[in-house]
């Protein structure tokens, strides 16, 4: 990636150490890209699958928190 700005690469990459990497779920055939909140909780960050049915599925949809239980 080429990133052509005037800014100075400090102020750019300013709080890049806070952004948290979202944990991968599978659920079945799909892979969830989860935030984890607290006490086995997690929110849908991005759902990721080959069938278009899924992502027509409230319960998957970004932003949607549940309960992780194995």
């Amino acid at each position: 990636m080429i990133l052509y700005t005037p800014v100075p690469l400090e102020q750019v990459f300013q709080g890049i150490e806070d952004v948290k990497c979202p944990e991968e779920v599978v659920v079945g055939d799909m892979t969830l890209q989860v935030e984890m909140l607290a006490q086995g909780e997690a929110r849908v960050v991005r759902l990721i699958s080959p069938r278009a049915e899924d992502y027509m599925n409230p319960a998957y949809m970004p932003g949607t928190v549940f309960r992780l239980t194995r």
